[in-house]
């Protein structure tokens, strides 16, 4: 087992804060993980991890040479990708995370024709609706669908997408059509919710007259994923906060229809974020670059007035 291999075992397990997550990671056995750990130990005369059944903490020496393993580790990264950029041969994997819906729908489909561009680079996507932690998850490149918060990553903006309040017709005929924010609360329509742990949409942001206001919501069904709510919502049983892009079909279909429309929510961001050094690397480059430009050709077609269903 490589040194370099050890550091990078070692910095993993610290970050994740567990052996078996860090071999995880690192696509290992948490056995291999525990001798990469011990064999580095060993090397370095020093305990770098105070190990018991139920937990694991760094020792005064591994929180020390955790801050010079990384800026090791970051070197190499640097040196790799200026010797890529000078070959033009970019390789190695590259760990990707986005929403559900934005990976079913932009990503993944064109994931295969960037692998057939760039055959030494290997995708490895994480869909997932729920607040990913770009920097302790190993993170490359993580597409993100919504406002941000302050951040210390690099930010790209890809596009403002408009959103749009829907339900089905058989809803609307059963519970009455709301024109504003204030119909969802006053008359206690069924709003179906986006929850996960981390989540703020506990409330609507919708545009008033006299600006943005947030709006107290509630409903009977929640979920994690965007998809079911969109189900739930097709089969009548609520009214759903989606971008335009995710409904533009059962909208031009007439599945859904808009209500709400005299507040309109806030469009949102969509956005791809990376840590600043990963940025150097070419393979992170040439990734953003290719699926930004199919993502907003996607948005264009799928948000395009002459195909998108005007409410009557």
């Amino acid at each position: 087992m490589s040194y370099v291999n050890n550091i990078k075992m070692f910095v993993r397990v610290y970050e994740l804060g567990s052996m078996s997550a860090a071999a995880r990671d690192q696509r290992t056995s948490p056995a291999v993980a525990s001798a990469r750990i011990s064999e580095l130990e060993k090397h370095l005369g020093v305990r770098l991890f105070n190990r018991t059944t139920r937990s694991l903490q760094p020792t005064e020496n591994g929180r020390i040479f955790f801050d010079g393993a990384r800026k090791v580790l970051d070197a190499i990264e640097d040196a790799e990708a200026a010797v890529m950029n000078v070959t033009q041969n970019p390789r190695g994997t590259i760990f990707i995370a986005a929403p559900l819906g934005i990976g079913r729908r932009f990503i993944a489909p064109h994931v295969p024709a960037f692998k057939s561009q760039y055959p030494q680079i290997d995708v490895r996507l994480r869909l997932s609706d729920r607040v990913i932690d770009v920097v302790t998850e190993g993170i490359d490149v993580a597409f993100h669908l919504g406002i941000l918060d302050d951040s210390t990553l690099k930010v790209r903006l890809i596009a403002e997408c408009p959103r749009i309040l829907c339900a089905a017709p058989n809803y609307i005929e059963r519970r009455g059509l709301p024109m504003t924010g204030a119909d969802l609360v006053e008359n206690h329509h069924d709003c179906l919710n986006l929850r996960f742990p981390g989540a703020k949409e506990f409330q609507w942001t919708l545009v008033t007259p006299d600006g943005p206001r947030r709006f107290e919501i509630s409903g009977p069904y929640e979920s994690d994923d965007g998809d079911v709510l969109t189900g739930w919502a097709l089969s009548g049983h609520g009214i759903v906060l989606k971008p335009q892009f995710e409904v533009a079909e059962y909208m031009r279909n007439g599945q859904l229809v808009p209500v709400a429309t005299e507040t309109p929510p806030l469009p949102v961001q969509l956005s791809c974020l990376s840590q600043h050094r990963r940025l150097k690397d070419p393979k992170v480059r040439l990734f953003t670059d290719f699926m930004t430009a199919r993502i907003r050709e996607e948005l264009r077609k799928a948000t395009d007035p002459q195909n998108t269903a005007k409410a009557e």
